[in-house]
């Protein structure tokens, strides 16, 4: 896996974040809560930008990420991941919706395993997507987690619900 370069960002009350790109430098491959323990630590022209744009987000001043991604999954994984990249930021859907969504109707617990095996999360974001009752649902990294996410997009979480008014 040294064809990466990788960058660490420590972004407070998150923890560490890594991102890796390719070697030529031409697309952003991950976004891992933790240390990524692959590739060389080379800050590139594309990491610093994507460092900037992600710590933007953190601080709430960025709504869209414009980063070329590049990401392989299964047809089924790309097809959801693609969908969750058009949720607006600042509301959330349920697994349901992002099953009918992504063409894949009946498959909303086959959504939620693509969904958690998401390799670019906060970019293509994961975390707006919750039960169809407004729980949580589940994320990698934690419910804790997802409710600072959630909460930088202005969606405030009550009793570890969402209003139906984010949908």
């Amino acid at each position: 896996m040294e064809k990466y370069n990788k960058i660490h960002l420590d972004i407070p009350e998150f923890g560490l974040i890594s991102l890796a790109a390719e070697k030529h430098d031409s697309a952003i491959h991950y976004i891992h809560f933790g240390e990524l323990f692959f590739g060389n630590f080379q800050p590139t022209p594309l990491l610093k930008e994507a460092e900037e744009q992600i710590l933007q987000y953190f601080k709430g001043g960025l709504k869209e990420f414009k980063l070329p991604l590049e990401y392989s999954g299964t047809k089924f994984q790309n097809d959801v991941w693609n969908t969750l990249r058009k949720i607006p930021y600042g509301k959330v859907i349920s697994y349901k919706q992002l099953a009918e969504k992504s063409g894949h109707k009946k498959a909303f617990r086959a959504v939620g395993m693509a969904n958690n095996k998401n390799p670019l999360p906060i970019v293509i974001p994961c975390h707006r997507v919750v039960n169809h009752n407004g729980e949580l649902g589940g994320f990698a990294p934690g419910l804790d987690f997802k409710k600072k996410l959630l909460d930088i997009e202005g969606i405030k979480v009550e009793s570890n619900k969402i209003p139906k008014d984010y949908f």
